[in-house]
């Protein structure tokens, strides 16, 4: 059933699981086997079937803070990354903005693990105990665990109770000898070993070394969960760093929230809470931001609030990677309007294959050229393009226009001034750092747009939405921090903190560069080129 989010009726809802529920009494045992078969393989779907959540705010607007649990697109795909890391025995990290669930979430699919598997053992963590059980306490994980399970149909509650099988942080499945136990502080991992194990709002963890060896001999599937709070903690080691699989859960992906929920929080809120606890911004305690977290978020489908018809070129861009953790990153726009952005793994492939899928990316997107960073690894492109180049002329098709990006090479237009007062020259180290500032200047362009403020049409950016990755993408456009040298002339650190390098940001940065008349492989080069040989 679909469901308006910000105006859900529930009503509707119900009924459709009062019919569910009259089928299930009249089915027989083996029938009923078989549900639960089919249940404990589709856990996102039994959480919306038969769920129920609380969020006692809702009071005031004269409906039930009891109300059943509907997973929105965003939560199914939580629930499954959560039922995938442990089925693969892997760890995983959720970087999640406030209030979009996903405590909820991993209290519900404990519970469902717990019905459906035997001797399903899960723990779950956090800082102080009051996070983990309080009587009467909404917020606490445990009163989340009871209202799932007590509200569950008999035929998946089995005789569980809470009286009986809910003491104080724990819960018991007697029926398949299952449990989820929840530990504090230095305790958390000291309970025996477990097949999943919780840490919530692990970026404020006291002592997050003592709990890494705890940890580290208790499960292989530990998921750490948690609005971020700066970089100076292990979980934004741990999520910045690339080696363990990240979730992005933005307040975007929730559709009950809206750019007026944004805006009043903005007012609610200090700038350093709004980026770290709703954008998700690692480095918004840190000084020297190139694009400001708020700037970013005004930008996602700013052309459509403002009227702007995107209108241009079309091309995209290409940002390279090795083969170890790090990935390769492709971006597309059509005039000033960002389209999309994905990545990809360099693991066991080569810089050939990476400019074959560039070429199929830009098939696919109706392309006419792409640029790509000719610092380091990928300097290898312009030589595959050429010959890709050859084979899609010998094919009949198109050739693509290949554009080098130079990140660490001299600015454009030297004499001229980016930045009133300041010739390029003297304002900017390298093109990477005229670069970075040619995007902030959109995005701030964006942000005075969204404002009221005056502000130049023509430098507007926008992020169309609905994109896999755009959770990511707004996270790391607010990554990069600029210094000054000892010329007095701007740098940017793509990395700060030890943080991961941005694939997809770079993407992006070069996709918007200012441009020159550069090396282009265009169907003319590659034709003189033959010439030559």
């Amino acid at each position: 059933m679909s469901i308006d989010f910000k105006n859900p009726d529930y009503a509707a809802v119900m009924r459709e699981r009062c019919e569910r529920q009259a089928r299930i009494n009249a089915a027989s045992a083996a029938k009923i086997e078989a549900l639960k078969a089919y249940y404990a393989a589709h856990i996102a779907e039994f959480i919306s079937d038969f769920g129920m959540t609380m969020d006692p705010r809702v009071a005031a607007k004269g409906r039930s803070p009891f109300m059943p649990f509907v997973l929105f697109p965003k939560q199914i795909d939580l629930v499954e990354f959560i039922v995938r890391k442990w089925r693969t025995g892997a760890p995983g990290i959720v970087v999640k903005s406030r209030d979009v669930g996903a405590s909820w979430i991993a209290m519900a699919v404990s519970c469902s693990l717990c019905i459906f598997h035997k001797n399903m053992m899960i723990g779950v963590g956090s800082a102080k105990e009051i996070k983990l059980d309080r009587t009467g306490d909404p917020d606490s994980l445990f009163y989340k665990a009871r209202q799932f399970m007590q509200y569950l149909p008999l035929q998946f509650r089995g005789s569980w109770a809470i009286d009986a099988h809910a003491p104080y942080m724990r819960m018991l499945f007697p029926d398949t000898v299952s449990s989820i136990t929840g530990e504090a502080g230095d305790s958390i991992g000291r309970g025996g070993r477990k097949a999943i194990y919780f840490v919530d709002e692990a970026a404020h963890i006291e002592r997050p070394a003592l709990v890494d060896a705890s940890l580290a001999s208790t499960t292989d599937c530990r998921i750490d969960m948690s609005s971020v709070a700066g970089t100076a903690n292990s979980f934004a080691e741990k999520a910045m760093g690339g080696k363990i699989e990240r979730f992005d859960f933005a307040w975007q992906d929730d559709p009950r929230k809206d750019q007026a929920w944004y805006d009043k929080k903005a007012e609610e809120l200090d700038p350093i809470t709004l980026a770290q606890e709703i954008d998700r911004n690692f480095s918004a305690s840190i000084e020297g931001i190139v694009i400001p977290s708020i700037w970013v978020t005004a930008s996602v489908d700013a052309h459509i609030r403002l009227k702007i018809a995107p209108s241009g070129k079309r091309q995209g861009s290409l940002d390279v990677a090795d083969t170890g953790i790090d990935k390769n990153a492709f971006a597309w726009r059509y005039g000033n309007c960002l389209e999309g952005a994905k990545s990809w793994t360099g693991k066991n492939s080569d810089i050939f294959a990476t400019a074959e899928k560039a070429f199929m990316l830009c098939d696919e997107l109706s392309l006419a050229s792409f640029n790509f960073d000719n610092d380091g690894l990928g300097a290898g492109i312009s030589g595959d393009a050429r010959i890709i180049n050859a084979r899609r002329k010998a094919d009949g098709l198109r050739a693509i226009a290949v554009e080098s990006f130079r990140g660490s090479g001299e600015v454009l237009q030297p004499e001229k001034q980016m930045v009133p007062g300041r010739k390029n020259q003297d304002f900017f180290a390298n093109l990477k750092a005229q670069s970075w500032w040619h995007l902030r200047f959109m995005f701030q362009q964006t942000w005075r747009a969204s404002q009221g403020l005056s502000f130049d049409r023509s430098m507007v950016i926008s992020i169309a939405s609905g994109f896999p990755e755009i959770s990511r993408l707004l996270l790391e456009l607010s990554q990069p921090v600029y210094s000054i040298n000892t010329a007095g002339k701007i740098l940017i650190d793509k990395a700060p903190e030890g943080m991961a390098s941005p694939n997809l940001a770079d993407a992006v940065m070069m996709c918007f560069a200012p441009r020159k008349a550069v090396m282009r492989i265009t169907a003319a080069a590659l034709q003189a080129a033959e010439e030559v040989t």
